[in-house]
């Protein structure tokens, strides 16, 4: 199956018709603790990376989706030879604070520079973006006196962007699903920055890193709208604290938005309250650069493992 009829059956939402020789074998990596993994559950229904697994099973159905913990105490290490048998890593979002010196993060760096060493293909979003870009050798803070709460606003490709597949079908400027409070602070000699915003300067980059490489992104394009209204209440204090809700109200009135467009996409009214285009409210159009990464990184490694499977 060649890439443009992979994109176009990603797009349609048809992929699940579709019957691959050779499954994916695809490798999600929860970035969050196991309290936060149950404390997710509790508000949303899943973990972040069960959130991940259940997008790329849509994507792909029939895909070969393994979860691991790195940040555990008591995962099991991983090397980089086990993860070259896979065809993708994905990296999730989680409150993880990745400029923390603590076991967490330690053990997620780890995880990171393995992959990178596996040369298996990398994707990550929010925390997972600044877990490789660590790992790599940049820096990450919390952000001084700001945050990106339910949607980061007039997202602009760099000139390196505009050309990159991850981005180069978004329009000329996009909003997407973000909520954090840390971002980027330096990024690795072996960085390329395709695309910020006036909030954020790093949202979207790939990494080239010690033989593999890395497209993440600081938004959430695997996130459903109803997932970014749960994070929102998970967050109501520190939303509250930071000056972008007067009071818990607030904050519910703005999830409960982001409710309503999860069961009611096509609602002009939602799209004009919420002030969202279909870069935002259609599914495959948020997952842009995941089908992206999935067209132009995972497929062609599917491809190449098909072929030297004798006949």
């Amino acid at each position: 199956m060649d890439q443009r009829t992979i994109r176009r059956l990603m797009r349609s939402g048809t992929m699940a018709d579709t019957e691959f020789s050779t499954r994916p074998r695809l490798l999600v990596a929860e970035s969050e603790t196991p309290e936060e993994r149950e404390a997710r559950r509790e508000s949303a229904g899943r973990s972040a990376g069960e959130s991940y697994a259940a997008t790329l099973e849509q994507l792909i159905p029939h895909c070969t989706v393994d979860r691991v913990t790195p940040a555990d105490d008591d995962h099991p290490t991983m090397g980089a030879a086990a993860i070259a048998d896979y065809d993708g890593v994905f990296l999730s979002g989680s409150p993880l604070h990745v400029w923390e010196d603590t076991p967490e993060t330690r053990r997620q760096l780890d995880f990171m520079r393995a992959v990178f060493a596996s040369g298996t293909p990398s994707f990550g979003s929010c925390a997972g973006l600044q877990v490789a870009v660590a790992a790599a050798g940049g820096t990450v803070r919390s952000m001084p006196g700001r945050q990106e709460a339910g949607l980061a606003r007039r997202i602009v490709a760099t000139d390196e962007g505009r050309d990159h597949p991850m981005v180069r079908d978004r329009p000329a400027t996009w909003d997407a699903p973000a909520i954090h409070g840390d971002e980027v602070e330096t990024l690795p000699a072996d960085a390329t920055l395709l695309a910020g915003n006036a909030a954020v300067s790093v949202q979207a980059v790939e990494i080239r890193h010690d033989g593999g490489v890395f497209w993440g992104v600081q938004y959430h394009p695997e996130l459903a709208p109803g997932e970014i209204g749960a994070a929102l209440r998970r967050q109501v204090d520190d939303l509250v604290e930071a000056g972008l809700a007067r009071d818990g109200d607030d904050v519910e009135a703005q999830a409960a938005l982001f409710d309503a467009l999860h069961d009611r996409p096509d609602c002009p009214a939602l799209r004009w309250r919420l002030g969202i285009d279909r870069e935002v409210a259609e599914e495959p159009r948020r997952r842009t650069e995941l089908i992206a990464f999935i067209e132009h990184l995972v497929m062609p490694r599917v491809a190449a493992r098909r072929e030297s499977v004798p006949a």
